[in-house]
C-alpha cells in the first residue's frame, strides 16, 4: 500500500509493490522543478495530451488554478510512466498500466474529485482499478475525439467575431453554467456562483472565449480551453437555437480555425457520442474523427 500521510501535501508517496506490476515504481506530487521533464513525456502524443499541457502552459505545475494536484510515475530507473492531474479534473497520461493503477489509489483518496476524462481504453482500465475501494459513478458519457488540420476549408467572413470582453460576462456567464449541467447534472452558479464568475471572468481575460453578438444577442460562443503550438482544445460551441441552419456556425468556425490555425498545428475537440446532430456539423466544417474519450463523473 502507498504512504499517503495527506494527498494535499504529499510530495513522495514511495516506493510500492504493485501486485500487477513486476518491478517497483514511485508516485510523487510534482514542483515547478520536474516542468521540462514532464512537457518532454507529455509531447509524444500531443492531441491526447493537449488538455494536460495546457494547464501546465497557463497555470504550472503547481498552482490553485489547476483545482488539483500533479503527480508523476516512475519506474527503478527513474523514468516518467505517467503523468496525472487528480483532483477537480482528473486526467492522465500513461505508458504501463501499473501508473494506472497507482494513479487510481490516488484518486480514490482525494475528497474534491468531480470529474475523470480520458482515452475509452485507458480509462475502463482505471477504473477497474478506482473502483476496487467501492466508489461508484454518478454518470458518463462517451465523446469522440474530433481534429482539424490544415488544409480547411474557407468560408465567407463574418463581421463581428471576436474575443470575448468582461462586459460580455452576462452573456457567456449563463450558458456556460447550463452547458456544464447539461453536461454533469451539477449547476456551477447554483453549487459555487463566486467562483465559477471568477472562472468565467479569468478564462475572458486571457482572450479564450469567443463570441459574434449582434444587437445584444449571443449568436455564437467557443472557448479555447488549451492554446499550444501543437494542439489548441476548443470546448463549449455553440450556436444560437433561433439562428441555427442560416450558416452563422460553420462560418464562424471557419473564421476562428483560419486565426487559430496561424499559431498551433491543429484543433481538437470532443463530441457526445450521442450528439449526431454535432458531428454532422464538425465533420462539415472538415474535421476528421480520431479517438473515443470517456467522461467520468464521481460528484
Amino acid at each position: 500500500m502507498y504512504q499517503l500521510s495527506s494527498l494535499a501535501g504529499a510530495t513522495t508517496i514511495g516506493e510500492a509493490r504493485l501486485p500487477r506490476g513486476e518491478a517497483a515504481i514511485s508516485v510523487e506530487q510534482l514542483t515547478s522543478t520536474h516542468e521540462a521533464e514532464v512537457l518532454d513525456f507529455l509531447s509524444r502524443r500531443p492531441i491526447h495530451t493537449v488538455a494536460l499541457v495546457g494547464f501546465i502552459s497557463d497555470n504550472g505545475l503547481v498552482s490553485p488554478l489547476n483545482r488539483s494536484h500533479f503527480y508523476g510515475c516512475r519506474n527503478r530507473q527513474a523514468q516518467l510512466e505517467g503523468v496525472a492531474l487528480i483532483g477537480h479534473a482528473t486526467l492522465m497520461e500513461t505508458t504501463t498500466d501499473r501508473a494506472l493503477e497507482a494513479f487510481a489509489e490516488i484518486a480514490r483518496k482525494c475528497r474534491t474529485a468531480h470529474m475523470i476524462v480520458g482515452e475509452q481504453e485507458r480509462i475502463q482500465g482505471f477504473l477497474t482499478y478506482y473502483s476496487e475501494g467501492g466508489q461508484e459513478t454518478r454518470l458518463a458519457c462517451r465523446e469522440l475525439l474530433f481534429e482539424l488540420r490544415w488544409p480547411i476549408a474557407v468560408r465567407e467572413g463574418i463581421s463581428g467575431l471576436r474575443p470575448a470582453t468582461t462586459e460580455d460576462l452576462d452573456l457567456v456567464m449563463p450558458l456556460h453554467a447550463q452547458m456544464a449541467f447539461e453536461e454533469s447534472g451539477v449547476n456551477p452558479l447554483e453549487k459555487d456562483p463566486e467562483g465559477f464568475r471568477q472562472r468565467c471572468t479569468h478564462r475572458i481575460e486571457k482572450g479564450r472565449t469567443w463570441v459574434l453578438v449582434q444587437n445584444g444577442a449571443l449568436l455564437f460562443k467557443a472557448d479555447v480551453i488549451s492554446d499550444t503550438p501543437e494542439v489548441t482544445y476548443l470546448e463549449g460551441v455553440w450556436v444560437n437555437p433561433d439562428e441555427r441552419g442560416k450558416g452563422y456556425g460553420l462560418r464562424c468556425l471557419s473564421q476562428l480555425a483560419q486565426t487559430l490555425l496561424s499559431r498551433s498545428q491543429s484543433l481538437c475537440l470532443l463530441v457526445n457520442e450521442t450528439n449526431t446532430a454535432a458531428q454532422l456539423f464538425y465533420k462539415r466544417a472538415g474535421y476528421k474523427l480520431r479517438s473515443a474519450y470517456d467522461t467520468i463523473f464521481v460528484s
